[in-house]
């Protein structure tokens, strides 16, 4: 089912948190939904998830509208918030049952609903304790759980990673992998990494409006412009190896890393890749060529880039 997002405003007071936003994410697709604190990110998934009614512009879920089919927008869609809300002293099947019943699933398919969400979310070994005798990580299981019962077609999930440790950051992670081949996914989350690693396009809100929408590689391309290299370089002398990186066509800026370990940095021009000139002139000159490494542009960086004023 998928999710279109149609020139959506919402103001607060004199402030627009949301300014005029449109964005599409497809069946099947885990959308990474980032943006620094008052960017509009929580406003815009309180409007997709019925919370709030925008001021203008509209969210449409498949064929449901938010402003005309609300109740069958939020039947498609689960919702895992950010503090997990949890009936800690109630069994987890029975936990998981209660929530079965508030969505409506009849009696006679309530029981093959929680046992496919019990395997799917792996709480085989731990539906008979109480809540409160989880771990964090299998806490955030049953969270998932909770917003699977019903079968949606969408599930909005924020920040499903927090308070993790990295062993359970990774058996989440694989979970919204694994619930994503089917779903529509939108993933808000502050870690960078996780976001990275888990979604298959990544969404960049500030000041209310999108300043970025790619996958990884599109926006680290789009961001950083150059491709950059880092050389080193293990004979020859140091100023004549500068002067002929320098000399070569597609060479930008050349900068000297190490003078003693004869270490460079060439940033390219255009988007181009320097790496089989400067092999080339290495085999030309006769140098001995130990590093040639492309330096990626980091997710955090790319971040800061857009949104910061």
């Amino acid at each position: 089912m998928d999710i279109i997002v149609d020139k959506l405003v919402k103001t607060y007071g004199i402030q627009k948190a949301v300014d005029n936003i449109s964005f599409k994410v497809k069946t099947g697709e885990v959308l990474g939904f980032l943006g620094p604190n008052g960017a509009g990110k929580t406003t815009t998934m309180k409007a997709i998830t019925t919370f709030l009614i925008p001021d203008s512009g509209n969210v449409h879920v498949g064929s449901y509208s938010i402003t005309k089919n609300a109740e069958a927008v939020k039947r498609s869609i689960g919702y895992l918030p950010e503090n997990n809300p949890l009936y800690e002293d109630m069994p987890v099947i029975d936990y998981l049952k209660f929530v079965g019943e508030l969505q409506g699933i009849s009696q006679e398919n309530i029981y093959s609903s929680l046992a496919s969400v019990i395997d799917t979310c792996g709480l085989e070994a731990e539906k008979h304790k109480k809540i409160s005798e989880l771990s964090k990580g299998y806490k955030q299981r049953v969270g998932l759980a909770q917003a699977l019962i019903h079968n949606p077609d969408v599930l909005i999930l924020d920040e499903p990673t927090t308070g993790l440790d990295p062993n359970q950051i990774v058996e989440i992670r694989d979970l919204i992998r694994k619930i994503g081949q089917e779903k529509t996914v939108i993933l808000s989350s502050h870690i960078l990494a996780e976001v990275e690693a888990t979604c298959d396009r990544i969404l960049i809100i500030n000041n209310g409006k999108i300043v970025a929408d790619g996958t990884t590689s599109e926006l680290r391309s789009q961001a950083s412009g150059n491709n950059v290299l880092n050389v080193k370089i293990e004979s020859g002398e140091v100023n004549d190896i500068y002067e002929k990186l320098s000399n070569l066509d597609d060479a930008d800026v050349v900068d000297i890393v190490d003078a003693d370990k004869s270490r460079f940095q060439i940033d390219s021009k255009g988007g181009t890749s320097l790496a089989a000139d400067v092999f080339q002139l290495c085999v030309k000159e006769n140098w001995v060529l130990t590093e040639l490494i492309p330096v990626e542009t980091k997710l955090e960086d790319i971040f800061k880039e857009l949104t910061t004023e």
